[in-house]
């Protein structure tokens, strides 16, 4: 059993936050700024592709919850919503979560995207492939 799956279990504490049927948030240790949480499914699924529809639904309805009580509490003026998805993309439990990561103007924390120049070309034969591959 998996560390989340055991607090889902109450098998660990936790710092909850929110709790439904479907869905429990709570603190992470590691605080990245303060107010850090994360949002699991109950049910054990390994990452984005094993969510069915209405687990997606629900996590995306409850991270909008805690978001706006952390909103709410700290002032926020951001917030990153951030998963990673498999192990090349930094994912280390392997059971689906969202962080929710509150922004403050003076936390050293730092997300960014490179800004490279667009290639409408490779943009439309990429979007090309993609669409081949709907469900």
């Amino acid at each position: 059993m998996c560390v989340f799956c055991k607090i889902v279990a109450n098998e660990i504490p936790s710092m909850k936050l929110y709790e439904d049927d479907f869905v429990l948030s709570f603190l992470d240790i590691s605080q990245v700024t303060e107010g850090h949480a994360l949002v699991v499914p109950k049910k054990h699924c390994e990452n984005l592709y094993d969510l069915d529809d209405e687990s997606a639904s629900k996590l995306l309805s409850a991270s909008q919850k805690v978001a706006l009580a952390l909103r709410k509490t700290f002032g926020l003026d951001g917030l990153h919503l951030i998963n990673n998805n498999g192990r090349l993309a930094g994912q280390s439990v392997f059971h689906f979560h969202i962080h929710l990561i509150p922004r403050y103007e003076s936390d050293a924390f730092v997300v960014s995207f490179p800004r490279n120049k667009p290639d409408f070309e490779k943009l439309s034969a990429t979007r090309l492939k993609i669409l081949d591959n709907f469900d």
